[in-house]
């Protein structure tokens, strides 16, 4: 496969200090270290080291990565890995992607009362699929699943 002529650094190295100046209001520490972080990737700005063929004794320069979970060089391989194994796991059989969402002021409660209010979420939220899989004129089944908490949105 080519190398493509641009990638996400070179859009962050061109347009990334105009960008920042532009939205200064609207982007974390978090989000301008991830820009910082791809931009400098596999440059001379992380330093580098000399490698060196074991046949022939060519050497080169390479440039240290930025090994930023985010960044698609450092994390494409990795990520395309993790989901290959993952896809190797899945059983022969339909699978299906729920979302239990909390409305903005529970939200703010559970925020509050984080063990409470996501014990009565998780404990609903499996009896409501439990029951609806059981009914025969639905899918008749027992069900399993797994269940996992995400910060959600936080504009």
């Amino acid at each position: 496969m080519a190398r493509p002529t641009f990638e996400v650094a070179d859009v962050f190295r061109r347009y990334g200090n105009r960008y920042r100046q532009q939205h200064a209001d609207r982007l974390s520490c978090a989000q301008r270290r991830v820009m910082r972080a791809i931009a400098t990737c596999r440059t001379a700005a992380l330093g580098g080291h000399v490698e060196q063929c074991d046949a022939c004794g060519h050497q080169r320069i390479a440039y240290n990565s930025c090994r930023n979970r985010h960044c698609p060089k450092c994390q494409g391989a990795a990520r395309a890995q993790w989901l290959a194994d993952r896809q190797a796991e899945l059983l022969p059989v339909p699978y299906f992607h729920l979302v239990f969402t909390l409305p903005p002021p529970i939200a703010a409660i559970a925020f509050q009362n984080k063990a409470a209010v996501y014990a009565m979420l998780f404990k609903s939220a499996v009896e409501a699929m439990t029951t609806l899989a059981a009914d025969p004129r639905r899918l008749a089944a027992k069900i399993g699943g797994l269940a996992i908490l995400t910060p959600g949105d936080r504009r």
